[in-house]
């Protein structure tokens, strides 16, 4: 969990306002399901699939047995 103190930072290779959207989403929040996203960020489920493959594409997150997650 992230203090005040903490800040979130965002890679310079995030081109799209989506993945700067997901990318410190699932950095605050760890593991998340593409519905908690969905939820969380009111984007739709065919937009967070692509935005997570590119950024899986560019090794910064991964997916795992409970969603996806900041490498």
């Amino acid at each position: 969990m992230f203090t005040s103190d903490q800040r979130l930072s965002v890679p310079d290779e995030l081109a799209t306002s989506q993945a700067k959207l997901v990318y410190p989403s699932l950095l605050a929040g760890g593991d998340a399901r593409v519905t908690d996203l969905q939820r969380t960020l009111g984007l739709s489920k065919l937009t967070l699939f692509a935005v997570l493959e590119s950024l899986a594409a560019t090794d910064l997150v991964e997916r795992t047995e409970g969603g996806y997650v900041c490498t």
